[in-house]
């Protein structure tokens, strides 16, 4: 299969990196061309389940993402419904997962375009994520498991398309109106980065193009390191250095490249708490079993699990909000050191627990 062999993971990074800028360019956030905390944030947002006004938006990429997935899954005889695997567990990595990426101010992927964007903050935050991918990795080699998830009936399978497909045709069904804030039950922002979006098919398309792209290759941010630190295995980590590459070349041609620690989009300069928030999503990440764009690929291809980490990430984006978790662009906020903490805490006893060998 091309997309599993090295040239194919290297053009899955390199198409994902160009999306990530083109979608930037056509109106997404600075930086933030294809992020799935902060767009899952914004869709947390768009359907009431917090309050902050700057960050409500369905966006479409995560929707062709998933759908994306799918396609991609059946048409090649991937989509093998299964789950049962701790679903608690899940969930709540789900939602520290989500804690971590917020006080940093992205998921793994906007780590890497941050980076190729010129945020130098972005160098703590892989850093903190590398960090607790290889602490976990430690875990992993002693026998960290979550349990066999075990075969379920097509229909399971479907459940998350479904919803997925769902919020597409709340989207459609209750568009965007200039200078409003909601439109019947669809809550949007009038400023901040939820209001700066591409336009909706696009959006959508290039989802779709990732989705597939992602599921025939198994790119995963968290996956490329914990390869590399348990197997010395390259193959996913060349995926992840064509899509710095990738991005840092087409941010320079289209004028989107500003080095430098001040005044990046959407991040804050408090070191301290980009590697601390990014270490503790890095936990979660690994022994959740891969960065939130591959659970959320799994979750196109039938796997529950997955879909749960999601609903996990989904809550934890409301709570993060509504209880003064996230961080701003001024830096934490007022619990965020609090929560990252118990995060880190919970991940450890998690991993502990769960593992065979002393």
């Amino acid at each position: 299969m091309f997309f599993s062999s090295k040239k194919g993971i290297i053009l899955s990074g390199s198409l994902i990196g160009l999306v990530a800028v083109l979608l930037q360019k056509f109106g997404n956030p600075g930086n933030m061309g294809f992020c799935m905390a902060c767009f899952t944030r914004d869709i947390a947002g768009a359907i009431g389940l917090h309050r902050a006004a700057v960050v409500q938006y369905i966006r479409p990429e995560i929707i062709g993402l998933v759908l994306g997935a799918m396609i991609a899954a059946m048409i090649n005889k991937d989509f093998r419904p299964r789950g049962g695997s701790a679903p608690m567990v899940r969930f709540l990595l789900g939602v520290f997962a989500m804690i971590g990426a917020l006080v940093f101010l992205g998921c793994p992927w906007r780590a890497l375009l941050r980076l190729a964007g010129g945020d130098l903050n972005a160098i703590l935050g892989i850093a903190g994520l590398a960090s607790g991918i290889f602490i976990a990795s430690l875990f992993l080699k002693r026998g960290y498991d979550l349990g066999q998830s075990s075969k379920q009936k097509f229909s399971a399978g479907l459940v998350f398309p479904i919803f997925i497909f769902g919020l597409l045709l709340l989207l459609l069904a209750f568009p965007q109106i200039q200078g409003s804030l909601k439109n019947g039950i669809i809550f949007y922002s009038k400023k901040g980065p939820g209001a700066q979006h591409a336009p909706l098919f696009l959006s959508l398309f290039f989802g779709l193009i990732v989705g597939v792209i992602a599921q025939r290759s198994r790119f995963c941010t968290t996956g490329g390191l914990r390869d590399l630190f348990i197997f010395r295995q390259w193959h996913l980590l060349y995926g992840i250095i064509s899509l710095v590459a990738t991005a840092f070349i087409f941010n320079l041609f289209l004028g989107q490249f500003n080095p430098g620690f001040i005044g990046q989009p959407a991040a804050h300069t408090q070191g301290l708490w980009n590697y601390l928030g990014m270490l503790l999503s890095g936990l979660a990440f690994t022994f959740a079993g891969g960065c939130p764009g591959r659970q959320l690929i799994k979750a196109g291809e039938g796997d529950s699990d997955a879909a749960i980490f999601f609903f996990g990430m989904l809550f934890g984006a409301a709570l993060s909000h509504n209880f003064l978790l996230a961080a701003t662009p001024k830096g934490i906020n007022t619990y965020s050191a609090f929560a990252v903490l118990l995060g880190v805490l919970f991940c450890l006893w998690i991993g502990f627990s769960q593992k065979s060998k002393l």
